[in-house]
């Protein structure tokens, strides 16, 4: 089997403010930190696009490395990801007023920004976190409620199918799945992975696997690994072969019941649950990665406020 990862991990920021590149001719402000990165995702012209959770913006970074902010506010954007025919797609959160959690499908070429998902049977959503698609076009995404959840919105943890003629249906729910976080299908479309995300002692960290249909439903429900008591996947890719790339662990203890037993990086699975290969992240907190590249063997990867890449033997997908 082919090696998953090799050479050396790039660190690819600190940033370039905004201001700054609007003219590199005066004095340049380089901006040390930012304040979360996560849902890294790559465009076709190789653009890297990210979100900046905790100061609400989506990022790009140019293939020459020009840093600069794509959309502020972002209506706390979390995950991203391109379509088959390259519009953006996002987990937003909502601004707490007047704009709902949702998720959206930007045009890239005319800016438009489409609503595909903001409620399900007459309920909003909470905080949309992350989408993957198979190769039907179908967008599946997760969504989980927060501390505080609204009558109005829909008081459950979920897993949510949107279609292509715009329909949605929830494949899951609890107690089916709880924090459902990271999503990814496999490239032959036949299996679907969910992370749990829950920090609180005896909470679900782990990965859940699924039987996918043709018509996209879910069956067959297993533990595919389980981080407990380490700190649990964040987000994931998938590679070409099947081999998940999961965001997961912690470097320094951070006041949860999580221990240092899961050490921070990307945890590299084969299909059937082997752990390939570990490539360690010296940042915390680490969240989500993406392939990316001319030839889909850069695996960009999100950690507290800095962005990484890696180069892969083996070629990813964009899912």
């Amino acid at each position: 089997m082919n090696r998953p990862a090799v050479g050396t991990i790039l660190l690819l920021l600190p940033f370039v403010s905004a201001c700054a590149q609007q003219s590199m001719q005066s004095a340049v402000s380089v901006e040390a930190t930012v304040a979360f990165t996560e849902g890294p995702t790559v465009a076709e012209d190789g653009t890297v696009y990210f979100t900046d959770l905790y100061s609400n913006r989506i990022m790009r970074r140019s293939p020459a490395g020009m840093v600069s902010v794509f959309r502020q506010p972002s209506n706390r954007a979390n995950g991203l990801i391109f379509d088959s025919e390259w519009r953006l797609l996002a987990c937003e959160g909502g601004d707490g007023e007047s704009i709902l959690p949702r998720v959206t499908r930007t045009n890239m070429e005319t800016g438009d920004i489409e609503v595909i998902a903001d409620g399900y049977n007459g309920k909003q959503l909470h905080q949309p976190n992350d989408l993957s698609f198979d190769a039907q076009g179908r967008i599946y995404f997760t969504d989980r409620p927060g501390a505080n959840p609204r009558p109005e919105q829909t008081g459950v943890h979920g897993v949510y199918r949107i279609d292509t003629d715009g329909s949605i249906e929830r494949i899951l729910t609890e107690p089916e799945v709880l924090r459902p976080n990271g999503i990814v299908i496999s490239p032959d479309d036949s299996t679907l992975y969910i992370i749990e995300t829950e920090q609180s002692e005896g909470g679900p960290r782990l990965i859940r696997a699924y039987d996918l249909s043709a018509e996209g439903r879910v069956s067959n429900s297993r533990v595919f690994h389980n981080f407990y008591p380490g700190r649990s996947g964040d987000g994931m890719t998938i590679d070409s072969e099947g081999n998940l790339y999961v965001a997961a662990g912690l470097n320094n203890l951070r006041g949860t019941s999580e221990t240092l037993d899961t050490v921070a990086g990307i945890h590299v699975f084969s299909p059937s649950g082997e752990l390939l290969e570990h490539i360690p992240i010296p940042e915390d907190t680490i969240t989500n990665a993406a392939f990316g590249g001319p030839d889909l063997r850069t695996l960009y990867i999100t950690a507290g406020k800095t962005l990484f890449s890696v180069r892969t033997e083996i070629v990813g997908t964009r899912r």
